[in-house]
């Protein structure tokens, strides 16, 4: 998982690189705690790169944990499971499906360890449901003294350990509430977006549901998910079939940023295609879609009831910078975790990506405009350019957070130049 190139750590995206000086893979939960008291500089751990932002790069010591990974204990009949932190999704949703057991939800990105995920406060989508860490109940943390820290629910400490950025200790093992196993039947379509929005609420009542919405286009193409019992039916799973897909959107792309002028026309191409679609099958298998053609991204959730003045306000920005990747519109559930984005509000999460081959800077900084206007909170493993103040203001919970942090880490070990911008630090 972790891969250095002549000593080089790169994301996915390419956005981020760095040269750690130190690279450990802890192999056992006493290991990760040699790492820790040993290390005398900034520790990160380094978990799928997915994040756009240097949340996890480090100059100086980094842990991989992809050789610390796999289920520790299932309970089947309590739905309740701990899993090791550097455990990937997909890896974890595999194990589970042995058991007869599944996520409650998830993203559509199966490739992130556990640990990177809930840190990052990674989601899903649906109205009825939270970011994932609205799904442990607990944690165990290697703290900054190489000292192990439990944390459950209802633990004063809990709620902050959920999304962390990694600051507070490095994740050891999460505890989860998982369900019976269960098969989702997916539609995709395509739909003219204004009529997409007028019918939010019935769209809404889908288990869940998002959609696409593609630039110089006023087309969406639209996903619900249902659960089912039916057996599978023929879909867009065909791996050469999809790899085909990535490959043609990838040349499109190349084209698009060779001849900007011709991204309109391009995007009205590939819209023309989309078809009606379905596809059954497990969960963990319909949940996830490849992600071959890198971009960068920033994303922010805006108060439910701002989401379609907030997407409206949106779509001349991003067509004002040609952009051919499509902008994704997906709702959370609110909760009560001080660093989620989703803090005290049920949340429509509006990312806007960019080939990664692109300028994507500019982009980001005419998006947070328009997130500005309606209390926008950045996910945390996105492009943003908030600092600590602008934290403080968005987040009621921020102060305390930055107390507990402060509290664990006085020396600030688990702290890179990203986290001490994003904590005042700097």
């Amino acid at each position: 998982m972790l891969r250095l190139t002549d000593g080089v750590w790169e994301n996915w995206s390419g956005s981020v690189r760095a040269r750690p000086t130190h690279v450990h893979y802890p192999e056992t939960e006493a290991d990760l705690r040699d790492v820790v008291e040993r290390a005398d500089d900034t520790l990160r751990v380094a978990g799928a790169g997915h994040s756009f932002p240097p949340v996890a790069g480090s100059d100086e010591t980094f842990v991989s944990l992809e050789r610390y990974t796999g289920l520790v204990d299932v309970d089947a009949e309590s739905g309740r499971v701990t899993v090791r932190a550097g455990t990937t999704l997909r890896a974890l949703t595999d194990a589970l499906g042995e058991h007869g057991l599944m996520l409650e939800n998830m993203g559509d990105i199966d490739a992130q360890t556990i640990a990177g995920a809930l840190s990052t406060g990674t989601h899903g989508t649906g109205t009825d449901f939270g970011v994932m860490p609205t799904q442990v109940t607990a944690m165990r943390l290697v703290t900054a003294d190489g000292d192990v820290l439990d944390v459950e629910a209802g633990d004063d400490r809990f709620p902050l350990v959920q999304v962390s950025l990694g600051t507070l200790g490095v994740v050891s093992t999460v505890t989860l509430d998982v369900v019976p196993d269960y098969r989702l039947r997916e539609r995709t379509f395509p739909a003219d977006v204004e009529a997409v929005l007028a019918n939010l609420e019935t769209y809404r009542e889908c288990r869940n549901f998002e959609f696409w919405w593609f630039p110089h286009t006023d087309t969406a193409l639209v996903k619900t998910f249902e659960e089912t019992d039916a057996e599978g039916a023929p879909g867009r799973t065909d791996a050469l079939e999809e790899r085909l897909e990535n490959l043609a959107w990838a040349g499109l792309c190349r084209v698009g940023t060779r001849a900007r002028p011709l991204s309109p026309a391009l995007n009205r191409l590939v819209a023309a295609t989309f078809s009606d679609s379905e596809r059954v099958g497990p969960a963990r298998e319909v949940f996830p879609t490849t992600r071959a053609v890198r971009f960068n991204e920033t994303e922010y959730g805006v108060p439910r009831g701002d989401a379609v003045a907030a997407f409206r306000d949106l779509r001349s920005v991003v067509e004002s910078h040609d952009v051919m990747f499509p902008v994704e519109f997906r709702d959370v559930a609110g909760d009560s975790i001080p660093l989620s984005p989703a803090t005290g509000r049920d949340s429509t999460f509006l990312a806007v990506h960019a080939y990664h081959r692109r300028a994507w800077k500019p982009l980001v900084r005419d998006a947070e405009a328009v997130f500005d206007r309606y209390d926008g909170r950045p996910h945390w493993g996105k492009h943003h350019t908030k600092t600590a103040e602008d934290f403080a203001a968005l987040y009621p919970g921020f102060e305390t957070f930055r107390e507990a942090r402060a509290d664990l880490d006085p020396e600030g070990l688990f702290l890179n130049d990203h986290l001490r911008a994003v904590f005042g630090l700097a």
